[in-house]
C-alpha cells in the first residue's frame, strides 16, 4: 500500500482554511483509487525543525495509483483547491505504507522479552 500524504504548515488564516477544508476533502474522496483517508491534528512537537498542524494521508493500492489519482482531473482540482486554501504553507509526499497490528507483534517477541 502506498500514500500520498499532506503536511500542513501554520496558515495565516486558520478560521478560512477551516471553511474551506471540506471542499478539499469533498475533491480528494472523488479520486480514482482511493482506498482510505485520515486526518491528524498535531497536539505537540517533540523533535525537529519541521512545523506542521495537521497531515492528511490517502491511501492507494499502488504508487502508481497515486500517481494516477494525481494526474486525473479529481486531481488536478484538488490539487488547485489545496495550493488555494494552503497558500502553498504544505509539504507532499508519497509513502510506501507498511502495518502490522499488535497481536500479530506479540507473536515474534522472544521469551526473555526482547524483539526478534
Amino acid at each position: 500500500m502506498h500514500k500520498l500524504v499532506i503536511l500542513i504548515e501554520p496558515q495565516e488564516d486558520w478560521l478560512r482554511f477551516e471553511t474551506e477544508w471540506p471542499a478539499f476533502l469533498h475533491l480528494v474522496e472523488a479520486l480514482p483509487g482511493l482506498q482510505r483517508e485520515a486526518t491528524s491534528r498535531v497536539d505537540a512537537f517533540l523533535y525537529g525543525q519541521s512545523r506542521c498542524n495537521q497531515m492528511h494521508e490517502l491511501f492507494f493500492d499502488s504508487s502508481a495509483s497515486v500517481e494516477n489519482a494525481l494526474a486525473s482531473p479529481e486531481g488536478q482540482a484538488a490539487g488547485k483547491k489545496l495550493q488555494q486554501i494552503t497558500g502553498g504553507r504544505m509539504t507532499l509526499f508519497i509513502a510506501e505504507h507498511k502495518e502490522d497490528n499488535l497481536e500479530n507483534i506479540r507473536k515474534f517477541k522472544r521469551q526473555d522479552g526482547s524483539a526478534g
